[in-house]
Parts: structure tokens; C-alpha cells; sequence
């Protein structure tokens, strides 16, 4: 899921904050469109796969690609969209967004096969790319004043959380009533009210004139490319096929030349002098392994419940309410206990949990019964809820204010690496062992061991710097 704004989130100086006569609750409308409709096609889209997978004939590959297409091309474009935005104004490129992701849902609901469905996929990807970070340029300008500001984005973040929350739930309940394409035409009033409310409400920003990256994120673009294409396709043509090794070679040379660039690049592709700071690299490294627990393991469940259990999808929506509930209801539990507590200890604590609860289900199979599957999952995601603001407070706190939008731009593409790289290998786990009784218990096991690994970064990273800057202050 994208990370909102935080309340240290403030006008980048020297830009002159947006002001308009329209209502507050119609400008937060219009720009939490976009994440909305980003937000639930990171979730429904998991418990559509059986359907998905029945009604195109794709194979267990195919459906990897209809998810992680998507997250490749978001995820690269990311910090390329928050450029453009800069360069050509933040409201032109959202609403070009907005138009883009409009037109390629209704691409992926007509879809008459499972290749037509990726490359739909693979440009909702583009649309998503552009609105995204020009929505959170345009809310956090829309209100200058700073006590508006952080209740507008205490709503916004609670929006995002509710549509995660619910994502499963409701596609479950389209995908039963009115068939899989349904999900996808959910899009469409959103989007529309989306794109009206901003033409009509929300004022353009000031054009700033940037340079944009471009061999970088060509570079960045290839790479990721080449590695989603060696994860996904492996299983399926067997790790030393001659398309594998022309992928390895592709994100060796890549990579390779990313890295020679970067470091020699007056306009690099990520603000890497802000990794020198512990929490900064800690809040990312977190923020990829969380998110290759969270999103791995939900691709993972809806398969469980619907290919093990022998689920349908309104059921396995259902089943799964429960435990996707925890994650807005536990961001609500982190602005009561975040004043008493250092982000690094309960990012620490909270991951933790999470992970030792994903590990206890190691053993889980189709014989389970649903209370100890709900109890395990509906824990994990009770400490997740609570990761997902902490780690973004912990990142604004270490960049500071004054880079908090790159820096929020940074960790959501490394929150969709993460999710693109746990989906693909809980799809090779899968593929390597089809057993529906021992299947899910591997993949279990890794998202406790993604959780956990999680942790240690926080301590040893967050905490720390946290307590040097208490010592030196």
C-alpha cells in the first residue's frame, strides 16, 4: 500500500501553498480518488486470481504478472512522476494520471484473455506512477495551514487504511455477485468524480524547473524488469532456460550501470545522501520488507483460502474482514500511543508480533481450523497496522521537513519493490511446492521471517539514531 503524508509534511520552500474557496472535505475528496482507486487494485486483484485464473485459462504465472505488472511499472515510474510533477505542474499530471488509470481499468475489464489483462496492468501502472505523488504534492499544498494540514492527512491516511482494509471484502462481494471484470469497473465512478472535483476544485501548483533523471530511470526501469521477469517466469521455464540467462544478463548490465552512473550523476535518481542517515536507510529497508510480508502473504492467503480450502470468492472475502479490519483499526491505535513511545520501539515491537505470528502458521493446511488462521493472521496485521505510520514518521523525522516529499516518494518505491518481490516469491514457493497442505505453511514462514528481519533493522538503525539525536540535543 502507498505510504500517506505525515504531519511533518510541509510546503517545499520556496513553492507558494495552494489556496482555494472550495470546501476542505471536496479537495480531500478529489485527491484521495487516486489512492483509493491505487489501493484496491493492489487488493481485490488478489482474491480475483482463482476466478481470474478459471474464466482466461492463466496459469499460475500469468496471474503473478496480472498482480506484479502492475507494482513493476508503479514502482519504477514512482520518483519519474514526482519529477514531472515538479516540472509540469502537480495538477496537470494528476489529472493526466487520473485519465490514464481511467482508461486502462477499462481495458483490463474487457479483456478478452490473460496477455490483454497484463498489458492493461502494466498501464495502470503508468497512470498510477503520475498521480500519485502529485496527489500528495497537491494536499499537502491545498492546506498551508499546519493544524488543517495534519487533520486533512490523519483522513486521508484513514481513507487509504479503510480501502486496504475492506479491498479483500469487496472484491470478494463483486467478484461473487457480478464476476471478476467487476473490480476493475469500480474504477470508473471513481475515477470520473475523481477527475471532476479536481478540474473544478483544486488550484494548480507553481512549475518548477527541474532536471528529470531519464537514462537513470531507464536504467532503474530495465533492471527491476529483468529481475521481475527472472522470479516470475523461472518456475515456469526452469532457472537455466536461455530467456532466464538473457535476464540475468540484462539486470547484471543494467544494475551495473545504474550504480556507475549514480555515482558520478548531478541529478541522480534517489537522494542517496540521505541514506547516509541510519533512519532513513532503516525506515526504507523496513519498508521493503514489510511490504514484501504484507502483500506476499495477502497474494498468498486469497490463493489459500480458495485453492485449499475450497473457498468462494465472496467467502474468502468474507473470512478475510476480519483480519484485514486490524490494519486501519490499528493505525488509529498508533496516534494514541505514538506520543509515548519512539518510533523505533515500536516498529521493533510491532514487527515482532507480526512476525512471530505469520511464523506460527507454518504448519497451517487445509484441515486448519478458520478461528487459529483468523486468530494468526488478524494478530500480524494488528502489528502491521501499526508499521505502516511508524515507518513514514520515522522517515520524515530523519530526512526532515524540508525533504519530506522525496523522501515519501523513495520509500513508496521501495514499499512496491518489496511488494513485487514477495508476491513473485510467494509465487515461486508456490510453484516449487504445489502441495496445498505445506504450500502455504513455506510462505508463512518466509512473510515471519520478512517481519522479523523487519524488526532488527529498526532497532539497529531507527532506534539508534533516534537516541543519538536525543543525546545530542
Amino acid at each position: 500500500m502507498p505510504t500517506p503524508g505525515t504531519d511533518a509534511l510541509s510546503p517545499p520552500a520556496g513553492v507558494a501553498p495552494v489556496r482555494s474557496g472550495a470546501s476542505p472535505g471536496l479537495r480531500l475528496t478529489a485527491l484521495a480518488a487516486g489512492f483509493v482507486m491505487a489501493t484496491l487494485d493492489v487488493t481485490v486483484v488478489n482474491v480475483a486470481g482463482p476466478a481470474v485464473q478459471e474464466d482466461l485459462h492463466a496459469s499460475l504465472s500469468e496471474l503473478t504478472w496480472i498482480v506484479d505488472g502492475y507494482v513493476l511499472v508503479f514502482g519504477s515510474l514512482l520518483l519519474l512522476g514526482g519529477g514531472l510533477a515538479n516540472r509540469l505542474g502537480a495538477k496537470k499530471v494528476y489529472l493526466w494520471g487520473m485519465a490514464v488509470f481511467f482508461v486502462a481499468s477499462l481495458g483490463c475489464a474487457l479483456a478478452p484473455d490473460a496477455a490483454s489483462l497484463v498489458v492493461a496492468r502494466l498501464v495502470q501502472g503508468v497512470g498510477a506512477a503520475l498521480f500519485m505523488p502529485s496527489s500528495l504534492s497537491l494536499l499537502v499544498l491545498s492546506f498551508p495551514g499546519k493544524r488543517e494540514r495534519t487533520r486533512m492527512l490523519g483522513l486521508w491516511s484513514a481513507i487509504v487504511a479503510t480501502s486496504a482494509g475492506l479491498g479483500p471484502s469487496v472484491g470478494g462481494l463483486l467478484v461473487g455477485a457480478f464476476g471478476w471484470r467487476s473490480i476493475f469497473l469500480l474504477n470508473l465512478p471513481v475515477g470520473i468524480a475523481g477527475i471532476l472535483l479536481t478540474v473544478r476544485f483544486v488550484t494548480a501548483t507553481e512549475v518548477r524547473p527541474v532536471r528529470l533523471a531519464v537514462p537513470g530511470h531507464v536504467l532503474w526501469i530495465a533492471a527491476l524488469a529483468a529481475l521481475s521477469f527472472a522470479l516470475i517466469e523461472g518456475p515456469r521455464l526452469g532457472w537455466a532456460a536461455g530467456a532466464l540467462l538473457v535476464s540475468y544478463a540484462v539486470l547484471a548490465v543494467s544494475g551495473g550501470a545504474l550504480v556507475a552512473r549514480e555515482r558520478r550523476a548531478t541529478h541522480p535518481v534517489m537522494p542517496w545522501s540521505l541514506f547516509r542517515r541510519a533512519g532513513f536507510s532503516g525506515a526504507n529497508l523496513v519498508g521493503f520488507l514489510f511490504n514484501f510480508g504484507l502483500y506476499g502473504g495477502m497474494f498468498m492467503f486469497a490463493l489459500y483460502l480458495q485453492r485449499s480450502r475450497g473457498d468462494g470468492p465472496l467467502r474468502a472475502g468474507l473470512e478475510m474482514l476480519p483480519m484485514t479490519v486490524c490494519i486501519p483499526m490499528a493505525n488509529l491505535v498508533y496516534a494514541r500511543v505514538s506520543a509515548r513511545f519512539s518510533n523505533g520501539a515500536l516498529l521493533t515491537l510491532c514487527l515482532l508480533v507480526a512476525g512471530a505470528a505469520s511464523a506460527s502458521m507454518s504448519e497451517v493446511s487445509a484441515s486448519t481450523p478458520y478461528w487459529v488462521v483468523a486468530l494468526g493472521v488478524g494478530v500480524a496485521n494488528l502489528g502491521a497496522g501499526i508499521v505502516s505510520p511508524g515507518m513514514t514518521a520515522a522517515l520524515v523525522d530523519s530526512a526532515g521537513p524540508e525533504n519530506a516529499n522525496v523522501a515519501g516518494s523513495v520509500l513508496n518505491a521501495n514499499r512496491q519493490i518489496g511488494t513485487l518481490v514477495g508476491v513473485a516469491v510467494m509465487s515461486v514457493v508456490l510453484a516449487a511446492v504445489p502441495d496445498w497442505d505445506r504450500g502455504p505453511g513455506v510462505c508463512f514462514l518466509l512473510v515471519g521471517v520478512a517481519y522479523i528481519a523487519a524488526a532488527a533493522c529498526a532497532w539497529q538503525l531507527i532506534t539508534r539514531s533516534e537516541r543519538r539525536e536525543a543525546a545530542t540535543v
